[in-house]
């Protein structure tokens, strides 16, 4: 009997430190957060029954094929094992935490800064197609502050024509018109909505950050001249690197032509309102991302092109973009037959 309670001993003792690490790896969680491929959609298609362009107000031109804006899943509060999982897994990655989640700043403030550069590259990503287009844009209401003085008067979408008898023809004019009031000053604003030309006297609050400076309460910036009207429609997407993408769907909807030539094209970065095409993060796990969805050719920022060659999916053929022009030169090049300008 001795022996066989020496043994049960023995057994609990080297199975004790199992039963720990056990408990440890399941609830203990790590100072990491793991990136991986993310879900891709495409500009050209619906999400919910909605165009993730809808054009109203223009004539169409029907398109085939896809353009597939990329993202990057982040994956937080891991324990032991799901980290250790995810690093052996080949297509995550493991940074620390405070990487994408900056410590003194709320998850909440994070988001909504997230939330903010993907309107803005929705902005742009508008301007820069009608720019390229050689279509006409106004200056339009595109956002209104919670508290500010406009909220009750103007809506989204409204067209400005003039502030206080000065004719808006670009966003800065109502920035320096606000900014030679005072709060309490009354400013008399002209603007279109539909077809209706209307106008009304604001009284200028304060800005939330300098209790000296007058406050108007909306963000100016251009769009489509009434009637055209673009909307995005996604939502929960975060940051501004699907600019390019939004950007060659509204082309393609509004020229003669397949921008892909039918095929299934994805791709990612940032632009701004002259058609610069810049820099974003996670371009490996976008790659992943793209080539399991099905994608061929991937439009790739120029200054990403070094780690993309590196790191590039089998069968996924790469194109150097640096603005919006030359990644509509990339696409003709294939549907012509000829090499486009690659990462290689």
């Amino acid at each position: 009997m001795g022996g066989v309670n020496r043994r049960i001993l023995t057994l609990i003792v080297a199975l004790v430190p199992v039963l720990v690490l056990g408990v440890v790896g399941s609830v203990v969680t790590v100072p990491f957060v793991a990136l991986g491929p993310g879900p891709t959609f495409d500009t050209l298609g619906e999400v919910e029954g909605k165009q993730v362009v809808d054009v109203t107000g223009a004539p169409l031109d029907p398109t085939t094929g896809q353009l597939n804006m990329t993202t990057v899943s982040v994956r937080d509060g891991l324990n032991l094992f799901e980290a250790f999982g995810f690093w052996a897994s080949g297509d995550h990655g493991l940074v620390p935490r405070a990487e994408v989640y900056p410590p003194g700043v709320s998850r909440e403030e994070i988001d909504k800064s997230n939330q903010q550069d993907f309107k803005d590259s929705e902005s742009d990503a508008e301007v820069a197609a009608l720019h390229h287009l050689k279509l006409p844009t106004v200056v339009l209401v595109r956002s209104l502050g919670e508290d500010g003085p406009a909220k009750e008067v103007l809506q989204v979408g409204d067209e400005l024509i003039s502030v206080d008898g000065i004719p808006i023809t670009a966003p800065k004019d109502v920035v320096d018109i606000v900014a030679t009031k005072a709060p309490g000053d009354t400013v008399t604003v002209v603007y279109r909505r539909g077809d209706a030309e209307q106008t009304t006297p604001i009284t200028l609050g304060t800005r939330p950050d300098d209790s000296a400076k007058a406050y108007l309460g909306i963000t100016p910036g251009e769009g489509g001249r009434p009637p055209l009207r673009v909307e995005f429609n996604l939502a929960d997407i975060g940051g501004p690197s699907a600019g390019l993408m939004f950007s060659l769907a509204l082309i393609d909807k509004l020229s003669p032509g397949e921008l892909n030539g039918g095929r299934f094209v994805a791709g990612t970065g940032t632009i701004d309102q002259e058609g610069k095409v810049g820099p974003i993060g996670g371009i490996q796990y976008k790659m992943i991302a793209a080539r399991q969805a099905g994608a061929e050719t991937f439009l790739v920022p120029a200054d990403n092109c070094n780690e993309a060659r590196q790191r590039a999916p089998e069968g996924l053929r790469l194109v150097k973009v640096d603005t919006l022009d030359s990644a509509i030169t990339g696409l003709a090049d294939i549907d012509a037959g000829r090499e486009p300008v690659s990462c290689g």
